[in-house]
């Protein structure tokens, strides 16, 4: 687990590898408020929010004292990683992640083709070549100074999370 002086968490990973369920465990025993990249990225009626818009949204939450940030957009992960203190990569396979995609079923409103098309965009996630892939967490992973994990299996989640 983390001390008390890593109080500002980004977790990022592919979709379906278990960030909001570790960003909930962690908030929770630290009492640190919980933010879902999905959250800001989205507006409530499943459209994109305008970059700026979203980029605003994290930028005023890194700004607090405490947090945990979670989620697969590196764009916007990036700006919390300005003042996180620590940096936790689930870097999971495709099959566990797909497991856990699967597990989860239909969320926030998602029509059965949502999740078809949520399960093929993860499905290219070490293929791809965005802020929201492998390799692009995989570089702000490296770009990252201060601590940092990588966690490659659900039992390094659950050990970390215990």
């Amino acid at each position: 687990m983390i001390g008390n002086s890593q109080k500002r968490l980004v977790v990022i990973g592919n979709s379906g590898s278990g960030k909001s369920t570790l960003a909930e465990r962690v908030g929770a025993a630290l009492k640190l408020p919980t933010y879902d990249l999905d959250l800001l990225h989205w507006e409530a009626d499943g459209r994109k929010r305008d970059k700026a818009e979203a980029k605003a949204l994290v930028a005023g939450v890194a700004a607090g004292e405490t947090w945990v940030v979670e989620g697969v957009y590196g764009w916007l992960a990036e700006m919390a990683l300005a003042r996180a203190t620590m940096l936790v990569w689930l870097d999971l396979s495709w099959a566990e992640c797909r497991e856990g995609l699967l597990h989860r079923g239909l969320r926030r409103g998602m029509a059965p083709s949502d999740h078809d098309a949520l399960v093929a965009w993860a499905s290219a996630y070490w293929t791809r070549e965005t802020p929201s892939s492998f390799a692009g967490h995989d570089l702000l992973f490296r770009k990252f100074s201060g601590d940092k994990l990588r966690l490659r299996t659900r039992a390094e989640v659950s050990a970390f999370s215990a």
